[in-house]
């Protein structure tokens, strides 16, 4: 970018001016023009959570406005654009963790950096340990163009980030979100019906005895629980009629009162003696390879089971709870240890948020890893065009229904100019996984973040159920420990006769 000399002249003046005066830059998070120097961004992502390239050319996505083809990696990409458009080159030092227990362990340990990825829980958990520095002015310039985050932010989302708080301070502030989800279960159809994965009560029934696996964490797990839990309550037509029926479900979904923990333990308790396992990342293999009939799923990796499988000819479907399903995010996050009061970081660090959430990067990002991005695109319609590309119905195909999805891309569920035409089936597979309905969405809660008192509650319980299960103390166990109660109750009551009779 450049500027006339009288510009830069006034610029100067300007920071004269305000050094002289002991003022305080914020400004220059928007002017890294001004700054010719290198900058180091240290970026921590989710594994395998970004487009790394070297994509085939017959993996090319040929849209009608252009292709769009994978060729270095997103971060590659990312250094070359930062340069050609602020003139300054920027080297991204790029890690990932595993959990987002690990990245809080790995912050507390000492590891610095810029910007971070966590789920929702855990920015809230940043943001209320005043880990984070909030976003520039400038990043929500929708006047920018080379803001591609907030100009292409789905309104659904922004709704979300805008509407949930912590401390008084909408998430919006400080966080940016990247992918979005729902959790459920992926199902083979041929053993499971759609109306029995579509109950989170499907864990504990007894036909698909060591056949199912559920999420080895103590969120997804209690989630899962209390919605098994409170079934009937949640399905009522009294509860759903309620006027505010979100408020409510989302109290519901996050009650951690100790009566219904004890009972979720009791729960979960008879669910590790009904599963397969607990798993984290292994449940997509033992489904592909048919080694299980149902797995509790994130729909990012549930679209990734089903497009494997199919591969191999093996169909496998996506079921999403009625009772409740939680809506999970993950979200950039810029951290005090790292960006400080560096404005160059900062800017860097909003300019990749914006690379990132640019049309064509998002498309190669869902492309890659499966997930949705957060992204609707705005006036720019390559990622609605790239849905169409990817599941649209052939003009002979007797099974397309429409699929309306405005309520992502525009806000509104009735937006024709947001209409898919698909196979029915896309509506129980992968597009229904990557863009659930309305109507699963309005089921959908957040899990909100919990102080330390409910945490350490539920982390306790979750111990409990990990580390000890009394269902699996054989009878013979419990008839010996009867046995031994019964001899120590009787010499003690043998003792206290002889004490009195001594005494006498």
């Amino acid at each position: 970018m450049r500027k006339n000399i009288f510009g830069k002249t006034a610029a100067l003046v300007l920071i004269a001016g305000l050094l002289l005066s002991g003022s305080a830059l914020p400004c220059l998070a928007a002017s890294a023009e001004d700054h010719p120097e290198s900058v180091v961004l240290r970026v921590c992502n989710w594994e395998e959570y970004i487009d790394l390239g070297d994509w085939d050319e017959e993996e090319t996505i040929d849209l009608e406005s252009g292709d769009i083809l994978g060729e270095n990696s997103l971060v590659e990409d990312f250094e070359e654009w930062y340069l050609e458009t602020y003139g300054i080159e920027v080297t991204v030092e790029y890690s990932t963790f595993g959990t987002n227990e690990d990245l809080y362990n790995m912050l507390t340990l000492g590891d610095v950096y810029d910007i971070v990825c966590p789920s929702e829980y855990m920015f809230m958990k940043l943001m209320d340990e005043k880990f984070v520095v909030p976003l520039s002015d400038s990043f929500f310039d929708e006047t920018d163009e080379n803001n591609y985050y907030i100009r292409g932010l789905s309104p659904y989302i922004r709704s979300v980030f805008e509407n949930h708080e912590i401390n008084g301070e909408a998430w919006s502030k400080y966080a940016a979100g990247y992918m979005w989800g729902v959790t459920g279960i992926v199902y083979n159809p041929e053993v499971v019906s759609h109306e029995e994965a579509s109950t989170w009560t499907i864990l504990n029934d007894p036909t698909y005895r060591h056949q199912i696996t559920i999420k080895d964490n103590v969120r997804d797990s209690y989630f899962a629980a209390v919605g098994a839990l409170k079934h009937d309550l949640l399905t009522s037509e009294a509860f759903m009629a309620d006027p505010s029926y979100n408020l409510h479900l989302e109290e519901e979904m996050n009650d951690v009162d100790p009566a219904t923990i004890a009972r979720v333990q009791d729960y979960l308790q008879d669910v590790k003696d009904n599963v397969y396992s607990f798993e984290t990342d292994s449940g997509k293999a033992d489904m592909i390879t048919g080694k299980v009939v149902a797995n509790y799923q994130w729909s990012g990796d549930a679209v990734y089971t089903m497009d494997q499988a199919e591969e191999d000819d093996y169909i496998l479907n996506f079921a999403i709870p009625e009772e409740s399903t939680n809506i999970y995010f993950d979200g950039w996050v810029m951290l005090k240890s790292g960006i400080g009061n560096d404005a160059k970081k900062q800017h860097a660090a909003e300019a990749f948020i914006n690379f990132l959430s640019r049309p064509d990067n998002v498309v190669r990002n869902m492309y890659y890893i499966g997930y949705t991005s957060v992204i609707g695109g705005g006036e720019d319609g390559r990622v609605f065009e790239y849905l169409d590309w990817m599941y649209g119905a052939e003009e002979d195909d007797e099974t397309a229904v429409e699929y309306p999805v405005g309520y992502f891309f525009s806000g509104d569920i009735e937006d024709e100019d947001y209409i898919l035409t698909v196979p029915e089936e896309q509506l129980i597979r992968q597009l229904g996984a990557q863009y659930p309905s309305q109507e699963a969405i309005a089921r959908s809660s957040i899990m909100v973040f919990f102080d330390a008192e409910k945490n350490e509650a539920i982390n306790q319980m979750w111990i409990n159920v990990r580390c000890f299960n009394i269902h699996d103390v054989p009878w013979w166990a419990w008839m010996i420990t009867v046995i031994l109660v019964g001899v120590v109750v009787f010499l003690f009551i043998k003792e206290k006769s002889r004490q009195k009779l001594y005494r006498s």
